[in-house]
């Protein structure tokens, strides 16, 4: 792989769509993203001329319906080349992008269009056509609506409906040359907020590019690189570090199908950059561990092996532990257990980023262990979003790294991270007494995480409001409990309740192909709702949840389990878009099964 970089600075881009612009005129004939193509069945690709053609296409088409700058329009697409192209081409314009999550509420979707007063709306077919069509009706602001696929017998007539095919022109033209404000509103994100409606974080284009460029100064990305794209790029997380980093380094981006298919893709891509949220490394984590309790004693022992000396041989590389002759046999067990893991990823793994919440240390220790290069970030969308990231050879897995450059940070007498730069969002739209309060006179942004700073790494340590405070004064803090929790495979999702009582509480959801192992194994029904029934069924979840907090405090102990027979979904409005569990709205739905418990 070359290790030469082709950074496009913001002396040649001052806003997103000249990144974009500038890319296409660097690299015309550089390979700018695969997608698997339903029509050929296959992986195919596109250049950077290519791509601005195609945005050349849809700038003519939004050019046509004649809106005006800083007019809103929303996307609502999978991770692909039209979502890039609709960006380019609606910021070119000086439009406003809203992007909405796939597969988000119908009534959540109604509110977001309504509340930032899209004019349109761009869809991809007849699923989510149909799922849409019934909030669409009433939602009369939003003046045309596309779809990438033709929709055939649609449940309602509408005459702001049109497919890309009739609405797109056939032939392209020449690449817009905008002159835009590079402190002009670029999109407006509605954070998944897991209490009340979502509020739309207004992002300027300096905002993202600032926060994109000041990244690369901390870790290398090279024009070489194959980056996988599958978090959504309707969350700021995906679209600074998989889509506008990539624009300005010039790597290659290859959109997976979908989160299901992604072991397949990572063999057929063979990516070397990967960004990715911690629920996905704590699955590939369980399932490793899973297949290893069926494995003989040796094989076992030899996987363990493998992990503790890799991890020590990591440390060793970052200057944290001495020499010992243990770590001779590094390169043989990595050979025998690490790379084979690292195959199942592409084999071409230059290093992952896990951010959007904590990972346990034990998935990171295992991953870093078995020899993936995995590092920690932080950030929020109010932050555009990405605020501080472990560097390659200054990596603690136990901190989310320290500051891009650029951004100041301190800690508050609670104990709150507090953050100031130029990445820092405009406020939140239509909403200023919001806005006052989590952004000062003085431009410091309130996190709302609880940290330690120590050599200039940041360490999360907890929630300032996600704190459980019992009957008798101590305090739990639920995510990290939860995410311990998480660690058995058994265990979906999780929720702590014990606020004012005197003892706590989990409610959970099941992986149900691994309670068919447990069953057997306990002798128990393997159909849940039949084993909720069995007196065993508590004592057995209490003491699989016990072996897995055992770090944390006597008085945070677990001692009644709430099982919910099916998962908690967005549709249901209790997971936000971004997955993260609403709980106000889980305590509503079971309220009246906790009441009776705690009676």
């Amino acid at each position: 792989m070359s290790k030469q970089k082709d950074y496009i600075d913001d002396s040649k881009a001052k806003d997103l769509y000249t990144l974009f612009y500038e890319r296409t005129r660097r690299s015309p004939e550089r390979t700018a993203c695969r997608y698997f193509d339903k029509i050929s069945n296959q992986w195919e690709s596109s250049t950077w001329s290519e791509m601005a053609d195609q945005v050349s296409r849809w700038q003519q088409a939004l050019a046509k319906e004649n809106y005006e700058s800083g007019d809103r329009v929303a996307i609502m697409l999978r991770n692909s080349r039209e979502w890039v192209m609709f960006d380019q081409a609606a910021l070119s314009l000086g439009l406003v992008v809203v992007p909405l999550f796939v597969e988000d509420r119908p009534d959540n979707v109604a509110y977001i269009l309504e509340n930032s007063g899209a004019k349109m709306l761009l869809l991809e077919g007849n699923i989510h056509w149909k799922r849409m069509c019934g909030v669409l009706q009433s939602l009369k602001g939003v003046t045309r609506i596309v779809t990438l696929e033709e929709i055939s017998h649609s449940p309602v007539d509408d005459e702001r409906l049109k497919s890309a095919g009739e609405w797109i022109p056939e032939k392209p033209g020449d690449l817009l040359q905008s002159d835009l404000d590079p402190d002009a509103l670029a999109t407006i994100v509605y954070t998944s907020g897991t209490t009340g409606r979502p509020k739309g974080v207004m992002l300027s284009h300096r905002n993202i590019l600032f926060d994109a460029q000041n990244g690369l100064k901390c870790i290398d990305v090279f024009p070489d690189d194959v980056m996988l794209s599958f978090l959504p790029l309707s969350h700021m997380l995906e679209r600074t570090a998989g889509y506008y980093i990539s624009i300005i380094a010039g790597n290659t981006v290859a959109y997976a199908r979908s989160v299901q298919d992604l072991a397949e893709d990572l063999l057929t891509i063979k990516p070397t950059v990967m960004v990715s949220v911690p629920r996905i490394y704590e699955r590939v984590y369980n399932k490793i561990y899973e297949q290893l309790e069926t494995r003989p004693p040796f094989a076992q022992k030899l996987f363990r092996k493998a992990v503790s000396t890799g991890w020590l041989s990591f440390e060793h590389k970052q200057g944290r532990a001495g020499w010992k002759p243990g770590l001779l046999l590094n390169p043989l067990l990595h050979k025998l257990v690490g790379s084979k893991i690292m195959a199942k990823l592409g084999g071409r793994m230059r290093f992952a980023i896990c951010g959007g919440a904590a990972l346990g240390e034990d998935v990171a220790k295992t991953f870093i262990g078995l020899g993936l290069n995995l590092v920690q970030g932080y950030g929020l969308t109010e932050q555009s979003p990405i605020i501080s990231v472990n560097r390659i050879e200054d990596n603690d897995p136990a901190s989310v790294g320290a500051p891009l450059p650029g951004i100041e940070v301190r800690v508050s007498n609670e104990g709150e991270l507090q953050v100031r730069s130029p990445a820092v969002m405009l406020g939140y739209w239509k909403n200023e007494e919001a806005t006052k309060e989590l952004i000062d006179a003085d431009g410091w942004l309130a996190t709302g995480d609880k940290v330690d700073i120590r050599d200039n790494k940041i360490y999360i340590t907890g929630r300032i409001k996600e704190i459980i405070v019992m009957s008798n004064g101590e305090k739990v803090p639920p995510a990290d409990m939860e995410m311990a929790i998480l660690m058995d495979p058994l265990f979906e999702q999780v929720m702590l309740h014990g606020e004012g009582q005197a003892f706590l509480c989990l409610l959970v959801t099941f992986n149900e192909a691994v309670w068919q192992e447990v069953a057997s194994h306990h002798n128990l029904p393997a159909d849940l709702n039949e084993a909720m029934e069995d007196n065993r069924f508590e004592k057995l979840l209490l003491k699989r949840i016990s072996d897995k907090i055992t770090d944390f405090p006597a008085y945070a102990k677990i001692r009644r389990v709430i099982p919910c027979s099916e998962q908690w979904t967005i549709d249901d409005g209790l997971l936000t878009p971004t997955l993260k569990i609403r709980r106000k709205q889980i305590m509503e739905k079971y309220c009246d099964q906790v009441a009776a418990l705690y009676k």
